[in-house]
């Protein structure tokens, strides 16, 4: 195969979660000496961002993302090495977690998801998140991107907390805040003093872009 037909090779399989043909197409890549930056952008990074696409197109569903990002998942285990050799470096690191009082995680799983394929480092504090442990995590990791979820009307109020523990923290100033879920709109994440605000997975690896420059 030449390098077209292996960047093909490895796209098509993270569009269809098929995660060895992205093991043999990564394999198969290194082997024929493409850049493993190629390898990455060329065809992992741009499948996610077609299922990104699709997703928000309602042409495909949350199972559907979560088989490919596993897929990639593999993929990038494999070309760690080879990029880290190269010197290459993620865009910036970003904290996410669900805010305290929710438990729910999916929403922000294929964030961390979308995230993670765009470039970026992401630590993943989970679910039940305090404003106090957010803010250990920005003292701790100096990440660029602090992103909150919520998908209950009833925990929404604990993303204000949170910033304004950011604040007491002065650490406020540091990051970016982001904000999204399903109660979540654009409105309420400026009255909270939010700097982004992201309707779905999709679209906050899109918000994101522009900090990566």
């Amino acid at each position: 195969m030449n390098s077209e037909e292996i960047l093909d090779r490895i796209f098509d399989g993270v569009l269809r979660g098929d995660t060895r043909a992205v093991i043999a197409g990564v394999q198969a890549g290194l082997a024929a000496g493409i850049n493993p930056q190629q390898l990455l952008d060329d065809a992992m990074v741009e499948a996610m961002e077609e299922i990104g696409h699709r997703f928000e197109n309602n042409e495909c569903f949350v199972p559907e993302m979560l088989i490919a990002a596993r897929a990639m998942k593999e993929g990038v285990g494999l070309l760690t090495p080879h990029l880290v050799a190269a010197g290459v470096k993620p865009l910036g690191k970003v904290v996410i977690g669900t805010v305290r009082g929710d438990v729910h995680d999916i929403g922000k799983n294929l964030v961390r998801i979308m995230m993670e394929s765009s470039g970026w480092e992401v630590v993943d504090l989970g679910v039940d998140v305090s404003p106090e442990r957010y803010v250990a995590a920005v003292q701790e990791h100096h990440p660029r991107i602090v992103g909150m979820s919520a998908l209950l009307t009833t925990t929404m109020p604990n993303m204000k907390l949170i910033v304004a523990a950011l604040e007491r923290a002065g650490v406020r100033d540091q990051v970016k805040v982001m904000v999204g879920g399903a109660p979540v709109t654009q409105a309420y994440a400026q009255q909270i003093g939010a700097d982004l605000y992201a309707l779905d997975a999709a679209a906050a690896a899109e918000v994101i872009k522009v900090l990566a420059v």
